[in-house]
């Protein structure tokens, strides 16, 4: 009895331990990462039923058939959702193969998120402001792509 209990206690501490602990907390982060891809999954599946409904009805649930009762805009901004999502899913893929958040895709995603924003930005409901703002993220976003890939293209070079 005593022999099984040391060996509990010599597996916990092991656990415990900086090296045990830290393969605890990378088990759970990739089980963590499974699970949001797989929701974000349904998500992306219920979007793009959510959107064929969508364009089946204003297509031909109105008259005359074949024509938009909505504008381009509100439709674009449902199909740039559904690419927000792929891209959240690459995201997290790339980290499932390479135990890394690469930056590169962090940065795309956003910038595709404010330009979604930018495409259907109502003047009638926001102010010059959070115009303003997102003109200043474009800005930002841009500016850290353009040196990530600067600095990818000079490490690149450096290696060949």
């Amino acid at each position: 009895m005593w022999e099984k209990s040391k060996t509990q206690l010599i597996k916990l501490a092991s656990l415990l331990g900086d090296d045990g602990f830290l393969a605890l907390l990378h088990f759970c982060e990739k089980l963590i990462a499974k699970i949001l891809s797989a929701c974000l999954v349904i998500v992306i599946f219920v979007s793009l039923i959510d959107l064929m409904k969508y364009l089946y009805t204003d297509l031909f649930g109105q008259q005359p058939i074949g024509f938009f009762g909505t504008t381009l805009i509100e439709i674009f901004g449902l199909f740039l959702n559904i690419l927000i999502a792929m891209e959240l899913l690459e995201n997290i893929t790339g980290y499932l193969k390479k135990n890394v958040i690469q930056v590169e895709l962090v940065i795309v995603t956003s910038i595709i998120a404010v330009a979604r924003k930018i495409i259907i930005f109502d003047f009638n409901k926001y102010g010059e402001m959070q115009l303003a703002a997102l003109v200043a993220a474009t800005v930002g976003l841009s500016g850290s792509y353009w040196l990530l890939k600067q600095v990818s293209d000079r490490r690149q070079q450096n290696h060949d």
